[in-house]
């Protein structure tokens, strides 16, 4: 594969997780205001899980050497309770808010693989990144005196919790065998994470309280371009970022989503754009860019089994 092909695949990814995942928050919010929040999380997840691992069935890419599932079960448990929490808050929240808390995901990431995974220690830059990142949330979060409305606590702590499982399922990910078919890993991941989560929307009655009759074409629209934009492609895309680059560069999503679902839902949902919301926005923005550009490119790179050989270093599926 020549040098351009890869580059192209990266920036192309870069793109997908930037503007598709930005959308999501909206789309999200347009879902569950008809639709149960857990529901469809869990039911998203599994049918795009499903369509993926028909595809890899399809393509029949060699697997020389028996890859356990049970790593990727739990990675695809943790992101989708990450994107469960997500939908849970868009109910009390802003879509737009949201996307400012899950901005904070590199924090958590940068801080897991120094503590957990043995990684580069800060550097002072990173440091002034997570400090700034904090104050941006405490921003958002304070009270009123701030600026606009207070940002519901509970919807905010539902989002924070869910942000943590994606940070550690996605550094956790990063270490684990890959098949030689990328597609059958995110496929795997998916199906195990719409699984759990459906199961759990099950068991909370979630489904019980989904009505055809009063689910309406938005929220229909919606749940569908989840499915095949948001989660094909885009999870499909980070999954593939998480194996060429580093944890820490690989969520830059996470200040750009912001940007991009804080215009959507002020252009397209009537969302307030406070002073509170524009300070914290820029304030987190600001800290994740400099943890991007602090944080290195050391990277624990997940690895992959081959036919008659041990773990090696996984190279761009």
């Amino acid at each position: 594969m020549s040098e351009a092909q890869p580059r192209s695949k990266i920036i192309l990814a870069f793109a997908s997780v930037y503007l598709i995942w930005g959308s999501t928050y909206l789309f999200m919010r347009f879902a569950v205001e008809t639709l149960p929040p857990l529901a469809v999380a869990g039911v998203r997840y599994f049918a795009a899980g499903a369509i993926l691992f028909l595809i890899a069935t399809w393509r029949a890419t060699a697997e020389p050497v028996k890859v356990p599932w049970r790593g990727h079960a739990i990675v695809g448990t943790l992101l989708t309770a990450g994107n469960g929490s997500v939908a849970l808050a868009v109910t009390r929240i802003p879509s737009g808010v949201a996307a400012l808390l899950v901005a904070l995901t590199p924090c958590m990431m940068v801080m897991l693989e120094w503590w957990w995974r043995r990684g580069p220690r800060p550097t002072l830059g990173v440091i002034a990144g997570l400090v700034l990142g904090i104050a941006g949330m405490l921003v958002l979060v304070g009270p009123s005196t701030l600026g606009g409305d207070r940002i519901d606590l509970i919807g905010a702590v539902t989002v924070m919790s869910g942000s943590a499982a994606w940070a550690v399922g996605s550094v956790y990910a990063r270490t684990l065998p890959r098949f030689q078919s990328a597609v059958r890993t995110s496929a795997i991941q998916m199906l195990a994470g719409g699984l759990v989560v459906s199961v759990i929307a099950l068991l909370a009655g979630d489904f019980a309280q989904l009505d055809p009759s009063v689910a309406s074409f938005k929220s229909i629209a919606s749940f569908v371009y989840l499915i095949l934009i948001g989660s094909l492609i885009g999870y499909s895309s980070y999954m593939y970022l998480l194996g060429v680059t580093s944890a820490a560069r690989a969520s830059t999503y996470a200040f750009v989503n912001p940007v991009v679902a804080v215009l959507l839902g002020a252009l397209f949902a009537g969302e307030q754009v406070s002073p509170r919301v524009l300070g914290a926005g820029v304030i987190i923005v600001v800290a994740v860019a400099l943890i991007t550009l602090f944080g290195g490119e050391t990277r624990l790179q997940p690895k992959r089994r081959r036919a008659g050989e041990g773990l090696e270093v996984h190279e761009a599926p």
